[in-house]
């Protein structure tokens, strides 16, 4: 087993004890809430007669059903008002810190336990939702949980978890043109596939990780569960201290960032750690990545052929056969100029100011094509407001986007921003599953945000680095 990792040394301090059925019990130090797993993990604690242990340590906030567009209440989707309304009766019983969407902090929740700085290195973090992988790019634990094991940790601030083995990712090179953390994920999980990781935690490293700036890290992590790993992280150091410096937690209490910042450091994978497996990607080789398929691990380099099922291992052959008549793709083609009908930029992957602002680069100067329904979605409140300081949302809209207020959206069509019938749709979420973003017969292509900027001007999949800025007087 490993030993002298980030991991091991985090879950030895936050290790409670050891059960008798093997796993451990961990103290969870931050336990993120939304309103679509909590409700029922609220109702078992009432049921029991039990109150939530450490509301100072809960952080909740909507993101999943929120409307983007008319956030009027009550919500014109009766599911989404009484999820909406569950949640507001459930903090305010329990004094839980909420981000509602009156506060200004309202957002995805991946997004805003990092730019409040609650997400910190070191950390045990859990939230109901499969993506709470994320905030592993600053250093921490963070793991996916079901609504039984909400209620566990709303009880008690512990959780009984199996440890893993951890395999170090090492992203070599300098990413090319045009090459983002997005493209290094999708290469990834291309590679090892969606099961890849079972067994494992993923500790990312190498000179590609290390020069990316904390969103994108942000959505590497985020990928890992794409990836079949428990969760993925990237060591902390001084990029990431600079942006926990700016945060709600540490801006006005400098000693605090500076005693913090010890520990911080102390919980660093050693320079002589020993790992379960290491696995070496050259990210200097990489292009910009689609899918052409329907899981995240049936991608393609932009310039390369869909393979043909025949050339896979035997238990992904048929897999891949009917994801290929699902997309209606040929073998042996290129993804570039495939059409598309919608361009979506959004999710906890890749919907932060970074993101919008490559995409704005793209955008800019250009127009929408007319066969293209375009849609941004902030990742948060603060994201939206500081992309509209930057003129941003002039920007799209003058292309032709619709921009929207902050939330999932159509990442996973739990609102009105779903797809219709077979249409297509470029997107810069983390999942390409048949009926995830509201229709069965949609489909759905992963990419960068700036790719999906490129899709949504051409109105086909096109590589971004042959659109050249536009010059704007």
């Amino acid at each position: 087993m490993s030993r002298g990792t980030l991991y091991d040394k985090v879950w030895d301090r936050h290790r409670v004890g050891t059960l008798p059925s093997g796993q451990d019990q961990l103290f969870v130090g931050l336990h993120l809430v939304h309103e679509v797993t909590s409700p029922q993990a609220f109702g078992m604690l009432e049921e029991r007669g039990l109150e939530v242990a450490r509301p100072d340590r809960t952080h909740a906030t909507v993101d999943h059903i929120v409307p983007t567009a008319d956030q009027s209440r009550p919500y014109a989707d009766e599911a989404a008002e009484e999820m909406m309304s569950a949640l507001e009766s459930n903090v305010a019983d329990s004094a839980i810190d909420f981000d509602d969407p009156t506060t200004g902090r309202q957002g995805i929740v991946h997004v805003i336990g990092p730019e409040q700085g609650l997400t910190q290195p070191g950390m045990t973090i859990v939230c109901g939702d499969s993506h709470t992988c994320t905030h592993g790019a600053f250093g921490a634990l963070a793991f996916g949980i079901g609504t039984s094991q909400i209620r566990d940790v709303l009880a008690t601030q512990c959780i009984a978890l199996e440890k893993k083995q951890v395999r170090r990712i090492e992203v070599t090179g300098e990413l090319g043109e045009g090459v983002t953390a997005k493209d290094v994920i999708l290469a990834l999980i291309r590679d090892l596939g969606t099961d890849g990781g079972v067994g494992y935690v993923y500790e990312y490293a190498g000179e590609a990780v290390e020069s990316l700036s904390m969103e994108g890290r942000m959505s590497i992590c985020n990928m890992s569960v794409e990836a079949g790993a428990r969760t993925g992280y990237v060591n902390p150091d001084g990029t990431t201290y600079e942006w926990l410096r700016e945060t709600d937690a540490f801006r006005d209490d400098p000693e605090r960032f500076d005693r913090l910042r010890e520990y911080w450091e102390s919980i660093r994978s050693d320079a002589d750690a020993e790992y379960d497996d290491v696995y070496e990607l050259d990210g200097s080789a990489l292009e910009p990545m689609v899918t052409w398929g329907t899981t995240p691990g049936q991608g393609v380099g932009i310039s390369d052929p869909i393979p043909d099922p025949e050339d896979l291992p035997d238990g992904k052959r048929e897999v891949a056969a009917r994801a290929q008549e699902h997309m209606r793709v040929t073998p042996g083609e290129t993804m570039e100029g495939y059409p598309v009908d919608v361009a979506f930029l959004g999710s906890c992957t890749n919907a932060r100011l970074s993101d919008l602002r490559d995409a704005a680069r793209v955008v800019r100067g250009r127009e929408v094509h007319p066969d293209v329904r375009a849609m941004v979605v902030p990742g948060s409140q603060r994201v939206k407001a500081a992309a509209e300081a930057e003129g941003l949302d002039d920007v799209f809209r003058e292309a032709g986007f619709d921009w929207r207020a902050a939330g999932c959206s159509m990442c996973l069509g739990m609102n009105e921003d779903q797809l219709v019938g077979d249409e297509v749709c470029a997107s810069s979420s983390n999942r390409n599953f048949v009926g995830r973003q509201g229709s069965p017969e949609g489909r759905t292509i992963l990419m960068s945000p700036a790719m999906v900027a490129a899709a949504a001007v051409t109105g086909e999949v096109t590589d971004v680095r042959e659109l050249p800025e536009v010059a704007v007087a």
